[in-house]
């Protein structure tokens, strides 16, 4: 097979379509959380949406990232393997020479995965936040402190993801499309890192050195692994970027990360950039094991199909 390689965006795709599907109550729950409107814990603020949204309030904003985050899942997963698999190669190094990758490789195959992934996932972010915001206490509204949120009263501020776009493009311009994408960039390169390269270690840690690739268990295992260490790394850039994207559904209260990041912690003190850490934790474990087991799986058969295929 050569370098470049189609069969891991297409894996990526139906990976990233399954992540979405198991993560997406716990993300709803860590995107209010974060964004620093009243709940106390992960506990209340699951019981609060439950009580005022019913089960369908975990699923609120799904539809968006359920077509674009597939889309964005496979084009990181084909960047990023396409990437190490060129500089494999153009180090000259056969497979069978070393069974653990170079570790070079994977952070900088990694680092260009988190790169891309800024110019692709910000906007999707950022539809995908305001989309499960928008159904907050108006707080801002009643004190006053938006024109906008007290006139929209209790009326959500988007009908639709559409809406949302069309709304943020009027009113804060292209550019509004990529607001947190500073913070964003801060949380995807380690992130990435703290991401591929657990997952590979450990799957060739687990899987046993006569078999000719990592069993599903393995996949799965090393695959949730690698998302709860990600996910709990990436947590206070994670805070930052959901409480930039929030900004702006009701109110309008910060001018950049750094302003955000200042505020935040003379408001809250440190702890703030630990919020929602718990369930980022438990919600990166499955999400990364759908993530990894469709793409690994998919992957298999893809290739599998084109060997047959192929004359």
């Amino acid at each position: 097979m050569g370098i470049f390689q189609l069969e891991d965006f297409a894996a990526g795709w139906i990976g990233g379509a399954a992540s979405v599907i198991i993560g997406h109550p716990l993300d709803t729950v860590k995107a209010r959380l974060q964004a620093g409107v009243g709940y106390g814990n992960t506990l209340n603020c699951i019981r609060t949406v439950y009580t005022r949204e019913s089960v369908f309030g975990f699923f609120k904003g799904m539809s968006f990232p359920l077509a674009s985050i597939a889309v964005y899942n496979s084009v990181v997963f084909g960047v990023f393997s396409n990437t190490e698999r060129f500089l494999s190669q153009h180090h000259s190094r056969e497979p069978e020479a070393s069974s653990t990758r170079a570790l070079s490789d994977l952070i900088l195959a990694s680092s260009v995965a988190g790169v891309v992934s800024v110019g692709l996932g910000t906007p999707v972010d950022l539809i995908k936040i305001r989309l499960q915001m928008q159904t907050q206490p108006f707080r801002g509204a009643s004190l006053g402190l938006s024109s906008r949120a007290a006139a929209l009263g209790e009326q959500p501020a988007y009908q639709g993801p559409v809406h949302c776009i069309a709304t943020i493009v009027r009113t804060e311009g292209l550019a509004g499309m990529y607001r947190g994408a500073s913070a964003m960039l801060l949380r995807d390169i380690p992130g990435y890192c703290l991401y591929f390269i657990p997952y590979v270690f450990l799957n060739e840690l687990i899987t046993p050195e006569a078999c000719a690739g990592p069993s599903p268990c393995a996949v799965w295992l090393a695959g949730g692994m690698a998302g709860a260490i990600s996910w709990a790394a990436s947590t206070p850039m994670d805070v930052m970027k959901s409480r930039l994207q929030a900004d702006g559904v009701y109110l309008n209260k910060y001018k950049g990360v750094l302003d955000c990041i200042s505020q935040s912690y003379q408001k809250e003190g440190l702890k703030v950039f630990f919020r929602g850490i718990t369930v980022n934790t438990v919600r990166g474990f499955p999400m990364s094991a759908a993530m990894f087991l469709g793409y690994e799986l998919s992957l298999q058969a893809l290739r599998r199909d084109h060997a047959v295929t192929s004359p």
